[in-house]
């Protein structure tokens, strides 16, 4: 379907339109605010232009904030009272925001925004019952492997089950020959031992998210297949910035699969030599039985919570979530849509690059919605990293990683009971 511009401006008829014109200042500005980062931020003014924003309406400000200040700034902002109308959420920050009262809930003429998503990128956003905001862009990570090796070892694609994958991985490196691994996964990352985990089914938390739940016979059959992969030469023990260049090791075969999101395509394609532009792959992630999970990513747009421009910022998020400016957004920075529609009218499916990552989506599990959790899997990670080094046994390191999440949860056990954790 051609998606023009009168499918942009036919974004949400629900919405009070009328209500909005003449719209006083919110936190004292008349103009209705808007916080965004990275290429996002970038693009956003040239998108607005195309939204046909009602004339009498606020007149809208981009404020771009670098990535690596943003949740700061926020909290900041929420601090100072001094937060936008609308603003850039990364997921993982909605259980936060949400906690400390600094976003509002969506209202019920906007939930139609979310009909046409997907179902775990929507659940990292719902939280005790209501949902706090509205997926703009989505993403993942899945494998990057190298096909030629793969083929080499006798195989089209890594196979989506951890005992024949594992198989595979061994047939790889005896490929790639000399001192070579056949996956990077490293020690000083979470994302990987989180999405086995995910895979193996495992809940993490328990208890309403007052406690860690990582001595869960799920979690730790996770914990001993992620040792497993350095214990048997698959993966090697260092970390992240003990690699000089990637694209470099990648292409000489140091290792032929990694963990990664779709804004590694472009990386792939400028930076890998031209002979191996069709060496390499993606995959969704395997799993005990089959296709495994993974953590659903993205940003979300959210409403701040006290602002004048209610009304105003629920109408701007609905015209930046109609299905033209969805793919005028892909097409200008190349972030994943968070509509399925938008994905056929992209041609994403028939990008073979793209499509797992359609994939690895339908099969993705949101991670427990608690402000403590990116602090959890820090600590989880340090202690899998122990244990690979040979400090702890699986069985020890699960329950550390236990002791040390229950310690980080302290103040929310306290607040669960009595009745006001989110």
């Amino acid at each position: 379907m051609e998606l023009t511009r009168r499918h942009m401006t036919g974004a949400l008829a629900a919405l009070p339109l009328a209500s909005l014109l003449g719209g006083c200042g919110a936190r004292g500005s008349d103009a209705l605010t808007v916080w965004a980062m990275g290429n996002e931020a970038a693009s956003l003014p040239a998108l607005l232009k195309d939204i046909d924003w009602p004339a009498g309406a606020p007149p809208i400000s981009v404020q771009p904030l670098p990535w690596t200040a943003a949740h700061e700034k926020l909290l900041t902002g929420f601090a100072g009272d001094s937060l936008p109308a609308v603003g850039q959420v990364g997921n993982s920050w909605i259980a936060e925001l949400a906690a400390i009262g600094a976003i509002a809930p969506v209202p019920a003429q906007a939930m139609a925004l979310l009909d046409d998503q997907f179902a775990a990128v929507i659940d990292t956003n719902r939280i005790a019952g209501k949902t706090w905001g509205i997926p703009w862009y989505v993403d993942t990570r899945l494998q990057f492997y190298r096909k030629d090796l793969f083929a080499r070892a006798g195989y089209a694609a890594p196979p989506p089950d951890w005992a024949g994958w594992k198989s595979a991985l061994h047939k790889v490196k005896k490929v790639a020959g000399g001192d070579n691994f056949a996956l990077l996964y490293p020690l000083n990352e979470y994302e990987q031992l989180t999405t086995l985990a995910l895979s193996a089914g495992a809940r993490m938390l328990r208890d309403e998210g007052g406690r860690g739940a990582f001595s869960d016979p799920e979690f730790k059959a996770a914990l001993a297949f992620y040792k497993s992969l350095f214990d048997e030469g698959l993966a090697p023990r260092i970390s992240a910035t003990q690699i000089s260049n990637v694209w470099d090791e990648f292409s000489k075969g140091y290792f032929s699969l990694f963990l990664s999101g779709p804004w590694t395509i472009g990386d792939m394609k400028s930076r890998l030599a031209p002979e191996l532009q069709g060496g390499w792959g993606t995959a969704a992630n395997p799993g005990p039985g089959g296709i495994g999970s993974a953590a659903p990513g993205g940003s979300s747009l959210a409403v701040f919570a006290g602002g004048a421009h209610g009304d105003a910022a629920w109408d701007l998020v609905a015209r930046l979530m109609a299905p033209g400016a969805q793919l005028a957004l892909h097409k200008a920075t190349g972030d994943l849509p968070a509509r399925r529609s938008v994905w056929a009218a992209a041609g994403l499916a028939n990008d073979p690059a793209v499509a797992a990552f359609r994939t690895q989506l339908e099969h993705a599990t949101a991670l427990p919605k608690v402000p403590e959790w990116e602090r959890i899997v820090t600590e989880m990670q340090i202690v899998a990293e122990r244990m690979v080094r040979g400090q702890y046994s699986v069985d020890e390191a699960a329950k550390e990683i236990d002791a040390r999440a229950d310690r980080l949860l302290e103040k929310r056990r306290w607040m669960l009971g009595k009745g006001r954790a989110l």
